[in-house]
């Protein structure tokens, strides 16, 4: 039997973001976020209603500033303890495990999705997306990028401003475009 377009999505192959399927997943979640980043400081028990709906997992103390996008939600997994500030994009075409105790200064893009270098395969309309994966007691500082496929260990902080294009180990600072270590954590 053939992979439906998400299934290739979520295994790391060639998709069409086009297909039925993801376009009603990914409507839901405009829809979702919509009403999200409409509602104020004083509805936080709707943006943890919101976001337990929205996400594959929600834990508990999770605070999202809005305005907050994603592609889907449904594949994005958060831990206790997760703080995003304001305008933080997740672009959550693959898996996207946020571990507990991460916090996101403003504006931190985090990109499963991406495209084929090759203009040929890229003007077909075909997408990638590797998984994200960030480890527990994170600090990501503001306007940091972390790249499709990366995983950062638990303890690290990621400098604002970096990109991160390749894994960052646990117990780390970590700054710059490309990323990376400037000292390790005792």
């Amino acid at each position: 039997m053939e992979k439906t377009e998400k299934q290739k999505m979520l295994a790391g192959e060639l998709y069409l973001a086009d297909d039925p399927e993801l376009v009603a997943q990914s409507k839901q979640a405009s829809r979702l976020l919509r009403i999200y980043n409409a509602t104020t400081e004083e509805q936080k028990p709707q943006r943890q209603q919101i976001l337990q709906e929205l996400f594959g997992q929600v834990g508990q103390k999770l605070t999202i500033v809005p305005p907050f996008h994603c592609d889907y939600g449904s594949h994005i997994y958060a831990g206790n303890g997760l703080y995003m500030n304001y305008g933080c994009v997740i672009l959550d075409c693959n898996v996207v495990e946020i571990g507990e105790n991460v916090l996101c200064g403003p504006y931190v893009q985090i990109y499963a999705a991406y495209h084929p270098t090759e203009p040929e395969i890229r003007l077909s309309g075909r997408e990638l997306a590797a998984p994200v994966k960030i480890g527990d007691n994170v600090w990501i500082g503001g306007s940091a990028i972390i790249c499709p496929g990366v995983t950062i260990g638990d303890n690290t902080t990621i400098g604002a401003g970096s990109v991160v294009v390749k894994n960052i180990p646990a117990n780390v600072v970590a700054a710059g475009n490309p990323c990376r270590i400037i000292r390790h954590l005792t």
